[in-house]
């Protein structure tokens, strides 16, 4: 019965960010361009690292997959979003949404998986340099990759699932821009307790337990650099964890403030906004964050850029 209940809604309404014409616009070249300068700075950033051996290390091997996720995470919503305000036609069919869901909740995850993995990667490297070799192997670095998508993937599936079960029967209207949770809950007519108690502990969990990690990792960098004698020598090794640093306070901090709370603290308007950072300004912000305060990975873009200019004569 609960089945067919859900069957009465087939397709779902996006409002999108706004319905004016003349912002609708301007949000569409904003849009395109962000994820136009998202895939070609991440694309360029997998490739920089790929083809110069010197950055064929732990930290860098994180980076070129952080790179890849980006470009998914945001892909799985900008060119529907785009489409939609060329096409002005905002339905989804209720499949679709969910495998939006899907991937969107799974890329994020593994966002925050990967950035745990990179600190463990700098508290090594800084804390226990003599063992960094032995510890970050390149098959313990591979594990931990595999294990961020597999745990992403099952999580974000276990979301999928229940969601499929629950049952739409009343309004159809998304008040966002792409299926996301918190907005799907909102209209479901079944009782949600079992998929909002889920959501808070599994949440919790997945993007808790990554930034506390990240949390302890750098504590204990804290502790090891302010015992390095010399001021340049602080800013040293600091400099190594600058990068990774701004990126894990974009993400965690728009992130905490959309999921860890309860829904019926849910604010539309506010949490589009903050969305937008996180799955889209963040990502596209990432190359340059990594690159400009690199000198390893400016001296690899630089290869890569004489190299494309041979080529191409």
């Amino acid at each position: 019965m609960r089945w067919r209940n859900q069957s009465q809604i087939t397709e779902f309404l996006l409002l999108g960010l706004t319905s004016d014409p003349k912002e609708q616009i301007r949000i569409f070249v904003s849009f395109l361009a962000m994820y136009l300068v998202n895939v070609a700075g991440n694309s360029v950033i997998i490739a920089a690292i790929r083809r110069d051996f010197r950055l064929h290390t732990p930290m860098y091997f994180f980076l070129s997959n952080l790179s890849l996720v980006d470009i998914c995470f945001t892909t799985v919503i900008v060119p529907r979003m785009l489409a939609n305000m060329v096409t002005q036609r905002k339905t989804i069919l209720f499949a679709h949404c969910l495998t939006q869901m899907y991937f969107f909740v799974a890329f994020g995850i593994t966002d925050s998986f990967l950035l745990a993995a990179m600190a463990i990667d700098r508290y090594v490297a800084i804390c226990k340099p003599l063992h960094y070799t032995t510890t970050m192997n390149p098959w313990r670095c591979l594990l931990l990759v595999i294990a961020s998508w597999v745990v992403s993937h099952l999580h974000s599936l276990m979301h999928t699932i229940l969601m499929a079960r629950l049952s739409f029967c009343g309004p159809n209207v998304i008040h966002h821009f792409f299926c996301d949770v918190q907005p799907l809950l909102t209209l479901s007519c079944s009782d949600t307790s079992v998929n909002e108690l889920l959501g808070f502990t599994e949440v919790s969990f997945v993007i808790m337990s990554p930034f506390i990690f990240i949390i302890v990792s750098y504590v204990y960098i804290a502790r090891a650099i302010l015992r390095v004698p010399s001021g340049k020598g602080r800013y040293k090794v600091f400099s190594t964890c600058g990068s990774h640093l701004t990126v894990v306070t974009l993400f965690y901090g728009t992130i905490i403030s959309v999921y860890i709370r309860p829904s019926s603290t849910y604010s539309v308007t506010k949490d589009r906004v903050v969305t937008v950072i996180y799955t889209v300004v963040t990502p596209m912000l990432n190359p340059f964050i990594y690159s400009l305060r690199n000198n390893n990975m400016k001296q690899a873009l630089r290869n890569l850029i004489r190299r494309a200019g041979y080529h191409n004569p």
